[in-house]
């Protein structure tokens, strides 16, 4: 249990120094607004892009891998994003955000450094296979979502454009399709370049926990969403249940990956759930909720995961 000790503690650190300035610090909330432009187009990006450059492209390439664990995240965005449709009466917006935080996981913060830590070197190709799709999958998801749901009243052709627009020119998917093409020319970046990239990278997770221990604050959780419990169960109970029953069920997989993407699966909610509310300026105060409280009910859940894994207790065929 030490490497969830030791990858949660720093983490719930940042949040708690983000709730105490945004708590004490008599500063307006208008200050979050760079922040948030550093966290989306800034800091993010580069994130994205070194993990996926650095992945060899041959590796990039198990199809049956990748439809299947892409496939159990959009079943949970579906069942995430219909408890939204019936708890907000209809609102898509709102639903699409409450979809992704059924959905994604927490894979880029930690993802890669619980995976390597309970399941050796083995993990990391799965691991990056899992950051890259679902991350795809749902970056194109909610601009496209998100542009039906706006209520601008334009013709079809207009609005394919107006999504084609979002989709293709979102920071976290050009930052994705940039790690691809990296990846597949064996490319990189300029050494001043690449430092200035990972000093970017470094920045994404403290600033995004800061910054959402300072939305939490000013906007203090005073009761737990009805819907709440529902995407809870969805993302920390069912969508690692899905992913394991399904890849074991096809078979053909190593061990190590099925437990891989169990584990990936099984994550809290995205900070990136937060990033979005944010950047569309929908259903924010309960996605930073949520976030936290997604991310202290997974200590137990996440704990009790690693427990069966190192027990060898889960029946992989």
């Amino acid at each position: 249990m030490s490497p969830v000790v030791s990858l949660a503690f720093p983490f719930f650190g940042l949040i708690l120094l983000g709730f105490a300035c945004g708590r004490f610090m008599k500063i307006a909330e208008s200050g979050l607004a760079w922040m948030n432009f550093f966290i989306v187009y800034i800091a993010l990006p580069p994130l994205f892009f070194k993990l996926i450059g650095a992945t060899p492209f041959e590796q990039l390439t198990n199809w049956r891998f990748i439809a299947t664990t892409t496939f159990c995240t959009y079943l949970a965005f579906f069942l995430s994003f219909g408890i939204g449709i019936f708890a907000s009466r209809g609102n898509i917006r709102e639903s699409t955000i409450q979809g992704v935080f059924g959905a994604y996981s927490n894979v880029g913060y930690m993802g890669p450094g619980l995976t390597l830590a309970a399941l050796g070197p083995g993990s990391s190709v799965p691991t990056a296979l899992i950051f890259v799709f679902d991350s795809m999958l749902l970056f194109t998801i909610v601009p496209f979502l998100m542009a039906l749901g706006g209520g601008e009243k334009i013709r079809f052709w207009a609005t394919t454009r107006l999504i084609a627009i979002r989709i293709f020119t979102h920071p976290f998917n050009v930052a994705t399709f940039a790690g691809v093409i990296a990846a597949y020319f064996k490319w990189q970046p300029p050494q001043a370049v690449d430092t200035m990239l990972v000093l970017l990278k470094g920045a994404a997770a403290p600033v995004a926990l800061f910054a959402l221990g300072v939305t939490v604050a000013l906007r203090p959780l005073t009761t737990i969403p009805r819907e709440m419990p529902a995407h809870l169960f969805v993302k920390l109970i069912l969508h690692p249940t899905l992913v394991f029953v399904v890849l074991s069920l096809i078979g053909g997989f190593d061990r190590v990956w099925i437990l891989t993407a169990t584990l990936m699966a099984a994550l809290p909610p995205a900070l990136n759930v937060f990033v979005m509310a944010r950047q569309y300026e929908t259903y924010v105060e309960r996605a930073s909720s949520g976030v936290l409280v997604g991310t202290l009910v997974s200590i137990v859940t996440v704990t009790g995961l690693l427990w069966l894994i190192a027990e060898n207790r889960l029946p992989v065929l």
